[in-house]
């Protein structure tokens, strides 16, 4: 394959699939299934009016808020960071994708889920904090504050969470690249014929749906953006384009984080080939399923207090992690690959 030919594969997997057109599309589908079976759990329509079924709500309300609503400036606002971290946020996500199978491109390297974390875990939280940094005003403070307070805990759970199959995987099946997160997409189904790894599995995958949970800031944990309160949290100051790039990489992380876990704990479309039919649309069921049980959790449970919240993320995301990742450390010494 000649340069130019790997030029093309790249940007058209960093522009077409999987990357920009292909993740807004699929981001915007996220949005509008979370807030149809949402309002369905609580006897509301849901959006109802603009295309089929509403599948185009949310790609109407991005672009009402892109050409239609006002972008309020105050004096010490700077709209041209928040906009420039928006973008760099929405950059990483799209790049985290090269490390996933989905991608015709595919990035794999020993301990590149390193990568994957330092793309979606630290990048992503930290366009949002500058994003609200770039709009000062004192309740963008106490969202911030808020925020920082949850990802002292939900990012070491996260992080123990990802690291729980990308260990097993490479301790059981090896491989051209360790501790790799393409590798681990491509074999992670095979853990759960493992009873013990099933285990540790199964306290991993509680683990990563709550600090998921936490990390996008749905119900019970949205106490950074406070929708409840009269003043917003963090996004007190977003309006008109500045709102709409913020909602859409909510959207895009969102979808992100469940392609991994689909991958990196359901094993994509394992059994079948990758590129098959029956496992294109087993990838597309289990994508679902996920992304139904965070619409269970939003829908069922209301806004907690932070001093709750960090309970609760504490109980049900960092000590399943643990339990998880103290599993997967007895197996790595007592059992040979």
């Amino acid at each position: 394959m000649g340069v130019l030919e790997i030029l093309f594969y790249i940007l058209f997997a960093a522009l077409v699939f999987p990357g920009l057109v292909f993740i807004s599309a699929l981001a915007l589908f996220t949005e509008w299934f979370i807030r149809k079976i949402e309002a369905r759990m609580q006897n509301r329509m849901g959006p109802s009016y603009v295309g089929p079924f509403g599948l185009l709500q949310p790609l109407a309300d991005m672009l009402k808020l892109f050409s239609v609503k006002e972008e309020i400036r105050q004096r010490y606002s700077v709209p041209g960071i928040a906009v420039g971290f928006a973008v760099l946020g929405i950059g990483a996500a799209v790049a985290a994708l090269f490390l996933l199978p989905l991608s015709p491109i595919r990035i794999a390297a020993n301990y590149d889920f390193l990568i994957y974390l330092y793309l979606c875990s630290l990048w992503i939280p930290v366009a949002i904090i500058f994003m609200s940094l770039s709009m000062p005003n004192p309740f963008t403070g106490v969202g911030i504050s808020r925020l920082l307070t949850m990802i002292i805990v939900y990012e070491p759970a996260y992080f123990i969470s990802i690291f729980i199959p990308v260990v097993l995987v490479s301790h059981f099946y090896g491989g051209d690249a360790f501790y790799s997160i393409l590798f681990t997409s491509m074999n992670s189904g095979r853990l759960w014929l493992n009873p013990l790894a099933a285990i540790a599995m199964v306290f991993g995958l509680v683990a990563i749906l709550v600090s998921t949970q936490t990390k996008t800031m749905l119900q019970p944990f949205n106490i950074p953006e406070a929708e409840q309160e009269i003043i917003a949290g963090f996004a007190t100051e977003f309006s008109g384009p500045i709102l709409a790039l913020y909602n859409f990489l909510h959207d895009v992380e969102i979808t992100v984080t469940i392609l991994a876990i689909t991958y990196l704990y359901l094993g994509g479309p394992y059994p079948y080939p990758h590129l098959s039919i029956p496992g294109i649309l087993l990838l597309i069921v289990k994508f679902l399923a996920v992304l139904f049980i965070v619409c269970l959790v939003k829908a069922v449970f209301g806004r907690l207090r932070i001093d709750q919240a960090v309970k609760t993320m504490f109980k049900y995301s960092f000590i399943p992690a643990f339990i998880g990742i103290v599993i997967t450390s007895v197996l790595v010494f007592a059992m040979p690959p």
